[in-house]
């Protein structure tokens, strides 16, 4: 998503009637249903003037692009600033712009990071030409577009109020200069001629549009790559605070280990990185020599990464590598340099198999030097789960370790949507939060009314890649356990006799493989066998563990199977503790369906055995924010304008009419078609004017500007000169050729000769496609069809 897209005359139009950052909030409301913080606002209305003062030069072109807060995709990462056109060589080319406000940057020893004052105190960060080299990088790697048309990315970083360059031109960071050369508040002259050096012509082929409508790859996945990683390839590129973990574990490792335990607890969410961070690290511990294991309580992932690994490295490798969290009773003090323990939220207290285990936290602390811990505790499924903060804490303290705290924040699961995840937590009633829609998230979730459909759409999302799975709620017994004597390994688990749906758990066959076995998209998966892995699509069925009733959501323990080992201990607290058992089971288990509706990066399909709950769902899920009306879609599909009755004399002074186009008879006329049409009402800064009128533009020949489906903006004709502009015309002569219609939106261009009268007349007029797909022609009007020829309006924005 682009939040501003304008030409570069536009922009300057706007920064100088100061009202760019209106604009943009704008854009953030309509597009996302959100606004954001004052600070923001304010630093858009000042960056943006000086990017106004560096970019208002005739050198570079007046229709050049300018797009402001490009969305990332499949992140939640923002490029501030891009400006798009051709270079000398008539290449596509986007320079993107870093905007800093920093005033002042201190250097550290650490690759790529400094030290500015950042949310009220002075913090390390990413040096900025690292991160606006990474965005530039991520965009190509995610974006098939960009590649397979050529468009060059050349990333900058533009710091207008700092005064001194000794800190960020550092020579320890010349590496990430060079990739993307750093700008202070001197050095205007500098970066208006580095923009000039990458854009000498204007934007005429919507590189921006190209872009964000481009093909994207989909996120890679840490189990395929992790043979590349161990090997020494860089599979995932570390952004932002994902760079500043990294860092800051191997600075602890290598500078202040040796001295004093070291503790650093990494908090994140779904998607945000954890375990891509924590392998990174495995690797490069291991290449500088350090006694170095991965560790997790659950199985799944370890069994996962080692049957990725299988052939690549010895069997005796991949067991030093990788460690269940129950390995470590008994180790001699410090005997690891560094231990990380992936999904530290799962463990436990004591290993009951093991007499002398006391406590997973305390044994991994005192096995170590340093022990990254990489945390959710909103992921805390099970009844013996006790990794918190605060029980790490603890147990540093005792230990005698320092403690440090950080967090990760950049998104890549679920399309990169916070909105989703926040969605989630507001709709199983974990958290309030302030997404109660799911509007302006790019991301598919789907409630079924009946799990066979459910099922038969997860196949059908299997066969692209094998990354589409069902999981459910462990409210059924496991009868086929082949572990059991008088089992019956044919029996169904999952029976929902309503729908006429079976299906087996399956731990039978694949065990905690079963997220990658070839077969296993008949099965259905639970909690134990997915937490810390990753699916493109993940249907969810959900049993009658979680209800809602009259929109609360209500769960009960006793609606889980008595052999889910989650809950153990839940009957026994109850007899001592009501409250505090039901409190503990019903995090458990919102914790539990919060964690299965996030293991998807493109998808979550939802179904639940309870009509009212499905109902729940469904309607969450369609529901739209009160701050942005929308026209019924039986009238007027993708309208996100209000519908008003006005009186006469409050015609284009409050709103504007709605035309029809496509249900206009013969010869079209704005007054005769006044009386039959709708009045909307525009958002602002577009003011509402007299002949100016919405309408909506079918088809693909304009989608690198205006898409299929789009409710558009236009302005009266002007008379003049229409050479290069978008309009809306209508001749019998024209036959769209996607619409059939005699209307059309076209680029025009027309060719004039002299007529007897000593003026000039038209002797061909040329309306043109502006397409990134297909093969539309261009539609030509010469001799007497010019004649018929009448322009409706011309485009002024895409509503």
């Amino acid at each position: 998503m682009i939040v501003y897209s304008e030409n570069k005359q536009q922009f300057v139009d706007d920064v100088r009637g100061n009202i760019i950052h209106e604009k943009i909030l704008l854009e953030f409301k309509r597009s996302l249903g959100r606004t954001v913080a004052e600070n923001e606002i304010a630093s858009w209305r000042n960056s943006m003037q000086f990017m106004e003062s560096v970019v208002n030069d005739p050198e570079i072109p007046a229709d050049a692009g300018v797009s402001i807060e490009y969305n990332i995709p499949l992140t939640n990462n923002r490029v501030d600033f891009i400006l798009t056109g051709k270079d000398h060589n008539n290449v596509d080319t986007a320079v993107i712009v870093e905007l800093k406000q920093w005033s002042k940057v201190e250097t550290t020893s650490k690759d790529a990071i400094v030290r500015t004052a950042l949310g009220g105190g002075v913090r390390e960060t990413n040096h900025p030409s690292y991160q606006a080299w990474s965005y530039a990088a991520l965009i190509e790697d995610y974006n098939e577009t960009v590649r397979l048309e050529s468009i060059a990315l050349r990333p900058c970083a533009y710091l207008h109020n700092l005064d001194s360059a000794e800190a960020i031109n550092d020579p320890c960071y010349q590496e990430h200069i060079n990739k993307a050369p750093v700008f202070i508040s001197k050095d205007v002259k500098k970066l208006n001629a580095f923009l000039k050096q990458f854009v000498k012509h204007g934007d005429t082929t919507d590189i921006m549009y190209r872009i964000e409508h481009g093909k994207i790859k989909p996120s890679k996945n840490l189990a395929d790559s992790l043979v590349s990683m161990i090997q020494g390839n860089t599979e995932f590129l570390m952004i932002d605070d994902q760079k500043l973990v990294y860092e800051t574990a191997i600075d602890l490792a290598v500078n202040k280990a040796a001295d004093k335990k070291q503790v650093l607890i990494v908090e994140g969410g779904p998607g945000t990185g954890k375990s891509v961070v924590a392998i990174n690290l495995l690797v490069e511990m291991t290449k500088r020599e350090k006694v170095t294991q991965y560790v997790s309580k659950n199985q799944a992932p370890r069994m996962v990464y080692s049957a990725r690994l299988k052939g690549s490295i010895t069997k005796g490798r991949i067991d030093n590598l990788f460690k269940g969290s129950a390995s470590y009773t008994g180790v001699e003090s410090g005997f690891f340099d560094t231990l990380i323990i992936d999904e530290a939220h799962r463990l436990i207290a004591k290993n009951r198999y093991n007499k002398d285990s006391e406590n997973q936290v305390k044994e991994l602390i005192a096995a170590s030097k340093l022990a990254v811990f990489f945390i959710d505790e909103a992921q805390m499924v099970t009844w013996s789960d006790i990794g918190t903060k605060a029980e790490i804490h603890q147990w540093a303290a005792e230990l005698g370790a320092d403690v440090q705290e950080m967090q990760l924040q950049s998104q890549f699961r679920c399309n990169g949507s916070d909105g989703y995840l926040a969605w989630v937590d507001d709709a199983v009633q974990l958290r309030g939060t302030a997404n109660p829609t799911l509007e302006g998230t790019d991301y598919e979730f789907k409630v079924f009314d009946d799990p066979c459909a459910l099922r038969q759409a997860i196949r059908d999302k299997n066969l692209e890649a094998n990354k589409a799975r069902m999981v459910a709620g462990y409210c059924w017994d496991w009868v086929s356990d082949s572990r059991k004597q008088a089992n019956d390994a044919a029996a169904m688990d999952i029976v929902i006799p309503q729908y006429g749906f079976e299906a087996q758990w399956n731990l039978a066959n694949d065990g905690s493989l079963w997220i990658m076995a070839g077969n296993s998209v008949n099965e259905v998966g639970c909690i134990h066998t997915c937490q810390g892995l990753e699916l493109d699509y993940i249907g969810v069925i959900v049993g009658e563990d979680l209800i809602v009733r009259d929109g609360e959501v209500i769960t009960d323990a006793h609606k889980r199977s008595n052999m889910d080992a989650s809950i153990r201990g839940f009957k026994k607290l109850l007899k001592e503790n009501p409250d505090a058992a039901k409190e503990k089971a019903d995090t458990i288990i919102k914790n539990t369906y919060r964690t299965l509706m996030t293991r998807g990066q493109k998808g979550c399909y939802f179904f639940s055995v309870d009509p009212e709950t499905n109902a729940y769902f469904k309607e969450r899920a369609e529901a739209v924010s009160l701050a942005r009306p929308l026209i019924p879609t039986e009238k007027y599909a993708g309208l996100q304008l209000e519908v008003v009755d006005v009186p006469d004399e409050e015609r284009y002074v409050t709103a504007i009419p709605l035309l029809n186009i496509k249900a206009a008879a013969g010869g079209f006329s704005l007054d005769q078609h006044l009386e039959v049409c709708d009045w909307v009402r525009l958002p602002e800064p577009f003011e509402h004017k007299l002949g100016y009128f919405v309408a909506q533009v079918v088809g693909e020949s304009m989608n690198r500007r205006i898409p299929n489906g789009a409710w558009c903006l236009f302005k009266p004709d002007q008379g003049g000169s229409r050479n290069g502009k978008i309009v809306l015309v209508q001749s019998s002569h024209i036959q769209d050729t996607e619409t059939g219609s005699s209307y059309t939106v076209k680029c025009y261009h027309s060719e004039k000769v002299s007529d007897d009268r000593g003026g000039w007349k038209h002797s061909k007029i040329v309306l043109s496609p502006m397409s990134s797909v297909g093969a539309f022609g261009d539609i030509e009007l010469v001799g007497e069809q010019v004649e018929s020829f009448g322009v409706v309006g011309e485009f002024v924005a895409v509503l």
